[in-house]
């Protein structure tokens, strides 16, 4: 049950990032091709092989219910075939057939290409630890985080730019993905850390140094992505 409960959160998490981006790309670059779409299934193709990667080989069974939200709820919702497939039926029928071709070509080939790069990524990105007298600093599961805290703050970027969307509700996105991002990806590098063998009552400098280096991490890289965002 516990399962469920983090596939709808994950779930909810992933369909409403997914409304947002992909209508903030219409707006931007127009409805002429399922620019949106595709871009939303190449973006999440990438995260579910770097995830997938970095999480089996980490192999951490108290983030079950964790990975669950990521990789079946967030990721799931994020991504579309259904859209897709109905997008391309609109462009045959309404005679655009090169444009249904060229978007069934680029999808298949560009997703498979980010699953792919996302699996190498995951691949020289996990197992690497600093280790000194006191305590383990996990950098390759960090430099997960923050490659995709640069994605976030790079899309985030790009829509706020280009969306009609006013600045209240900028506001609030902006607190609400970020907030969720640093204490789910923070959790993570705690959870790892639990797993080999430290606690809060003996480890307390290493779990505070991990949780404390993942947030600065990702607030770097995140400010990182909104600077490569304007020059969009």
């Amino acid at each position: 049950m516990n399962q469920l409960f983090a596939v709808a959160l994950g779930g909810s998490c992933g369909a409403v990032l997914r409304f947002l981006m992909s209508s903030g790309i219409y707006h931007w670059l127009g409805r002429g091709f399922p620019y949106g779409t595709l871009a939303v299934n190449v973006i999440g193709s990438f995260l579910l092989g770097l995830l997938t990667e970095a999480l089996i080989l980490n192999r951490i069974p108290l983030t079950l219910e964790y990975r669950a939200a990521i990789l079946v709820g967030f990721i799931g919702a994020f991504t579309t075939f259904s859209t897709f497939s109905l997008e391309t039926v609109y462009l045959l029928e309404q005679g655009h057939t090169a444009k249904a071709v060229c978007n069934v070509s680029v999808s298949i080939i560009a997703c498979l290409l980010a699953v792919w790069i996302g699996l190498q990524c995951g691949k020289l990105l996990s197992g690497g630890v600093i280790q000194w007298t006191d305590g383990i600093f996990p950098y390759s599961l960090i430099m997960v985080n923050t490659l995709g805290a640069f994605l976030i703050g790079l899309i985030a970027a790009v829509l706020l730019q280009k969306a009609p969307i006013g600045i209240e509700h900028q506001l609030a996105l902006v607190v609400i993905t970020v907030g969720s991002y640093l204490t789910l990806s923070g959790l993570y590098v705690l959870l790892y850390l639990l797993e080999h063998g430290y606690s809060f009552a003996s480890h307390t400098t290493a779990m505070l140094i991990g949780f404390a280096g993942n947030t600065f991490a990702c607030l770097l890289v995140m400010w990182l992505g909104l600077l490569a965002a304007k020059q969009i």
